[in-house]
């Protein structure tokens, strides 16, 4: 039997309506960025859960507006990490296409470098000849680390922020006034 992912609640506290969004961002209320502080602490809470993690946000107003915000505000956070989920998709695209053009070189590279390190195998009885043989061993493989840091380490980080934006994107948000 398969279990329900964990619900976590982070809860943001806020006096004013208007602390939650990009008071920059000329775009209607309703679809506004979030504030770089409020998007930093959720961003960074929902990080400390494990990326498969669901959450309530449950937002405080100290100075709660007369009209009921909870629509405004959940659509806002849904529309907000929903495009971040996107963004971070479009990073991991862009980032694996970088992977695969260096790969390329990378491999196109080091075969020059070993090829040039062969044919100076014979020669390799001069110091100097020795020291380019080995330089061009050297500087093939070296070639071959931009490709190898992006395919082994670089790729995931970018996947589990993507998926826990998209977490953040469907998360339950509740607006209550301080008491």
């Amino acid at each position: 039997m398969r279990s329900h992912p964990p619900i976590h609640q982070i809860e943001l506290r806020i006096v004013t309506l208007a602390e939650l969004f990009n008071s920059m961002d000329p775009t209607p209320f309703h679809r506004r960025a979030l504030d770089a502080d409020a998007e930093k602490y959720l961003e960074s809470w929902a990080l400390e859960f494990p990326q498969g993690s669901h959450f309530r946000i449950v937002v405080h107003i100290e100075q709660m507006p007369p009209d009921d915000p909870t629509q405004l505000v959940v659509e806002a956070i849904h529309n907000y990490f929903e495009y971040k989920a996107v963004l971070s998709k479009r990073k991991l695209r862009l980032l694996l296409l970088e992977g695969r053009a260096s790969l390329l070189i990378g491999l196109g590279f080091l075969t020059l470098c070993l090829l040039g390190a062969d044919l100076l195998t014979g020669y390799a009885t001069h110091t100097f000849l020795r020291l380019v043989k080995e330089s061009l061993l050297i500087g093939g493989w070296v070639a071959m680390w931009r490709p190898l840091q992006i395919f082994l380490y670089e790729w995931w980080p970018i996947v589990r922020k993507g998926k826990i934006y998209g977490n953040l994107g469907r998360a339950v948000v509740h607006v209550v006034p301080t008491s």
